[in-house]
């Protein structure tokens, strides 16, 4: 496979903070990288590292978006070489709504769209278009994509997407499972393919994203048809804050035992649930493994019920898929947690997958490889790049959009 050449601005914009890389999209390769944070307070840093020099970082007080922004803007126009240019700036965008199903090129009629159902990720797309308006501000003749997050997932039939609500809350208010974590799920499922030397469209997968958020997914012949996150990332598997799958019926117990407001108590599932409130220790899974060797009955509780829920999830998303040729571990946990691959594998042997002892504990930091026992159904790690995509589609998008004008308004 390959993709139109050059470089690319990968902007993933928060309510707080924007990361940042500048990617070589056909080697991958990042010239320069590094993150704004505590954007809008007077300890706003911003921290740059062009490599292969040590990072360096700049006090910004006070920095806005469009302050923080059109610095790494000073900064990516610094590290071109000669007569390198700069392709454009691809957006991380969480949620695409219903409207969206590929990465699109922004213009007016994208950002109005965008911000017409802002309310389904309210805590993430302002933010993201807050990044896209800033380097409006700065390069407005600078091509810009929306690379999203729920749009791998658009390919899943209704049988997976509806939830049994009633018909006008899907119809009217949109209620039903987008799916998020879209960008991994789709790199890590190619990436497979290539290590597997299969092509994409005959391979059953199951693609598992751990970090602080995770999600797993069912691709089938290349295209997503199941995923664990539904309307919001709260749905699914147990996450470093997030509760995951939860009686909705406890919202209205809680509230009647508690008097706290339904966006109190939501609030509460998002941020202080999860391994964090199971183990009470942190939400890092880092720090509840070494609590749980250290004897921590909470920790040892909150690393069963992860593994335990993210289990039972890869298993029942194989009934999407018919068969399973491979499961995929990536994300922070599912790339460096030898021991969270060894308990999930334990319990997948009805599906063919046996841990190989020694290559899962020998397994190295950012390789990819096999950590099962070679057979029929193999489960691997292939490190996310989330970047590497956002960059190569802002390309792709890019070089098509120049071919057909029609499709350039708003640059």
């Amino acid at each position: 496979m390959s993709w139109p050449g050059g470089l690319v601005l990968v902007l993933n914009s928060g309510s707080s903070s924007v990361k940042f890389a500048l990617v070589q999209t056909d080697s991958g390769q990042r010239l320069m990288a590094g993150m704004g944070e505590r954007l809008g307070t007077p300890e706003a840093v911003l921290r740059v590292q062009r490599f292969p020099a040590p990072a360096v970082d700049e006090r910004l007080p006070g920095g806005t978006h469009q302050a923080v922004v059109a610095r790494i803007l000073e900064h990516a126009t610094a590290a071109l070489d000669g007569g390198v240019r700069l392709l454009g700036a691809g957006h991380r965008v969480v949620h695409g709504g219903e409207q969206f199903s590929s990465s699109i090129l922004v213009n007016d009629a994208a950002i109005a769209a965008l911000r017409s159902f802002s309310h389904l990720a309210p805590l993430h797309n302002p933010a993201n278009l807050a990044g896209i308006e800033a380097v409006r501000a700065v390069l407005p003749d600078l091509p810009q994509v929306a690379v999203f997050d729920t749009a791998f997932h658009h390919t899943m039939p209704p049988h997976a997407f509806r939830y049994a609500v009633p018909e006008e809350w899907y119809t009217r208010y949109g209620v039903r499972r987008y799916g998020f974590h879209g960008i991994s799920h789709q790199f890590v499922s190619q990436q497979a393919a290539v290590l597997l030397g299969r092509p994409p469209g005959e391979l059953r997968l199951v693609t598992a994203h751990l970090g602080n958020g995770c999600s797993a997914a069912a691709v089938r012949d290349g295209v997503s048809v199941d995923t664990t996150m539904g309307l919001t990332p709260l749905e699914g598997l147990v996450m470093g804050t997030r509760s995951g799958d939860v009686d909705p019926g406890l919202l209205g117990y809680l509230a009647g035992r508690t008097g706290r407001s339904l966006d109190e108590l939501t609030m509460a599932l998002n941020t202080a649930s999860g391994l964090l409130g199971l183990a009470g220790v942190g939400s890092d899974m880092r720090t509840v493994e070494a609590a749980a060797a250290a004897g921590n009955e909470r920790a040892q509780l909150a690393v069963e019920v992860f593994v335990c829920r993210l289990a039972k999830a890869i298993a029942g998303l194989v009934v999407g898929l018919q068969r399973l040729d491979a499961l995929i571990f990536t994300g922070g946990i599912g790339e460096n947690s030898a021991a969270v691959r060894s308990m999930v594998l334990s319990r997948l042997g009805f599906l063919g997958l046996t841990e190989d002892v020694e290559a899962n504990a020998d397994h190295g930091r950012h390789t990819a490889g096999r950590v099962s026992l070679a057979g029929p159904v193999l489960a691997l790690v292939v490190p996310t790049d989330e970047e590497l995509l956002i960059a190569r589609d802002t390309a792709r998008v890019i070089a098509g959009s120049r071919r057909d004008p029609a499709n350039t308004q708003g640059w």
